[in-house]
């Protein structure tokens, strides 16, 4: 079983959640991403996603071991998608479980931001009027292929 994965089809939310189902926890908090449509104000129309793969994997296992640096208890699964997604789609499913409803709101919550932080996944978003690629990521990691140039088209 894979807890930490980058694919390239589409996410089922309940195997991602079953990942994480353990007896002794009363919590497991689920925060499922999708495309939306509007992004300040403009109409987007579909998401490219592309990632450094094998780093990634790493930085999303590096996060759940953060949490569970924090919440010895904690059970964590997180999987993205790359590849072009639709409106609606599902782009990242993060499941946490914990004894305690609280822990796994904050622990989910944090995985969220973690990524956007430190994981080297960029999206390219297609407007009507045009496209840019986006990447949030602020370390500096070593990319063998080179990040994406973030400006628009």
């Amino acid at each position: 079983m894979r807890l930490f994965e980058v694919v390239d089809t589409p996410i089922s939310v309940e195997e991602v959640m079953n990942k994480t189902v353990h007896p002794n926890c009363g919590a497991v908090n689920l925060f499922v991403g999708t495309v939306r449509e509007l992004t300040k104000g403009k109409k987007t129309l579909f998401l490219e996603y592309e990632a450094y793969k094998e780093m990634a994997e790493k930085q999303l296992a590096r996060i759940g071991q953060e949490i569970q640096e924090k919440c010895p208890e904690a059970a964590v699964a997180i999987t993205h998608r790359v590849g072009r997604l639709e409106i609606s789609d599902i782009a990242v499913v993060i499941a946490v479980s914990t004894p305690h409803r609280a822990d796994s709101y904050e622990y989910s919550r944090y995985a969220i931001e973690r990524i956007k932080e430190i994981v080297p996944i960029w999206k390219k978003e297609h407007w009507e009027n045009g496209k840019k690629w986006i990447g949030d990521q602020k370390e500096n990691i070593a990319y063998p292929t080179g990040k994406p140039e973030l400006k628009e088209e």
